[in-house]
């Protein structure tokens, strides 16, 4: 039988995940039915007449409160990540965002996304990139900055990435959270080993990170890995095709489907819970979790297969202008404009195909009781 490595100290830089035991760990056995995690919502920037309208801005934010609020779950707003189009503003509209935001909501936490700026010509990683759009960020109390991955940042051997990682947390006044993707969002992205993952959730200055993959579970090692070595870093799933999976084993979300589906991703968390925990408001008398909460995790997933539905170029880039749809087909935003310079555009039928991919979603709605969709 092959040896798994199961001591983080065996690991190597190049060791790969199938090497260890936390790539073959099942989600049925990290099932968690106590953990109230944080959902974190990617948030659209939407646009009316070819400018950014703030009132519906402020709506649709407002909007997936109230439906977190209404099921006892922590909602942590992503500003400026893809979803709001970070790749299409400049620094003065980025920083416009988030005065905005916190004038709308004074109190509430929220995360950014910051990337390499000015690294178009580059041949190699230049750390500082980073800095002008955390400077920004960090003008701000009550917030996480998320370190957003990038092409001369991915493209270091592990250990010089992770030392890369750690040269932009030493401007850190905020705590961060790092960011990896599989190639199947960008060609040049590759998700992290485990040694490398190992040695960044061990930085003080890192909470936690988001994965986003398509094509290989990684969400699920990072998982089995931190909860397995009692780490103290939090995985953000940014799976968008696999919502239910991080309910089920108790992570946080830190997804663009939110801000198309928050009331239903909401209820779905707290469905998931059994009866003991403080606060529950589906109590099922049994003591259990709601087993209706199957169903909800399918409407809600078929309902963001659609909006993320990827393209004839295998891309999933788009979805930006389908939740720009669905919301407006809501009446939570004014209008289905996406940015004028985003060139990720859904063709004219895209409305209808929106009120179609609502109905399943509608349906289960109104037979679970729950609001807001």
């Amino acid at each position: 039988m092959k040896h798994l490595i199961s001591d983080p100290h065996e690991l190597q830089p190049n060791t790969p995940w199938q090497d260890t035991k936390w790539a073959w760990t099942s989600e049925e056995s990290l099932v968690d039915h106590q953990s109230r995690s944080r959902l974190c919502s990617a948030v659209l920037l939407p646009f009316r007449d070819r400018q950014p309208d703030w009132d519906s801005f402020a709506a649709s934010i407002r909007w997936m409160k109230d439906s977190a609020d209404a099921y006892g779950v922590e909602l942590v707003p992503v500003l400026n990540a893809d979803t709001g189009y970070i790749f299409d503003l400049d620094n003065e509209m980025y920083a416009e965002v988030l005065r905005r935001f916190r004038g709308f909501f004074p109190d509430m936490k929220f995360i950014a996304g910051i990337t390499a700026r000015g690294a178009e010509n580059d041949s190699e990683f230049i750390a500082e990139r980073y800095r002008p759009l955390m400077n920004l960020v960090q003008e701000h109390d009550n917030c996480e900055v998320m370190i957003m991955t990038s092409r001369w940042l991915n493209a270091l051997d592990p250990q010089r990435r992770r030392d890369g990682y750690y040269q932009i947390a030493e401007w850190l006044i905020r705590p961060g959270i790092v960011h990896a993707l599989e190639p199947s969002f960008v060609p040049w992205a590759t998700p992290y080993e485990p040694w490398l993952l190992w040695q960044l959730a061990q930085h003080p200055k890192f909470v936690g990170g988001k994965v986003s993959t398509l094509d290989e579970p990684h969400f699920l090692y990072w998982t089995a890995m931190t909860k397995d070595l009692g780490l103290d870093f939090s995985p953000h799933s940014g799976d968008d095709f696999g919502i239910a999976s991080a309910i089920k084993m108790g992570q946080a979300l830190l997804i663009g489907a939110a801000s198309s589906a928050a009331p239903l991703i909401a209820a779905a968390k707290d469905m998931w819970l059994h009866d003991d925990v403080a606060g529950k408001c589906f109590p099922t008398g049994t003591g259990g979790f709601d087993t209706r909460v199957y169903k909800l995790f399918e409407a809600f997933q078929s309902m963001e297969d659609q909006v993320f539905r990827l393209d004839a170029k295998g891309s999933a880039a788009s979805y930006k202008h389908s939740t720009a749809h669905a919301l407006h087909q809501m009446g939570i935003i004014a209008s289905p404009e996406a940015h004028p310079q985003c060139k990720d555009l859904r063709g004219d039928d895209e409305a209808a195909r929106m009120v179609e991919a609502m109905l399943r979603p509608k349906r289960i709605a109104e037979r679970l009781g729950i609001s807001g969709f």
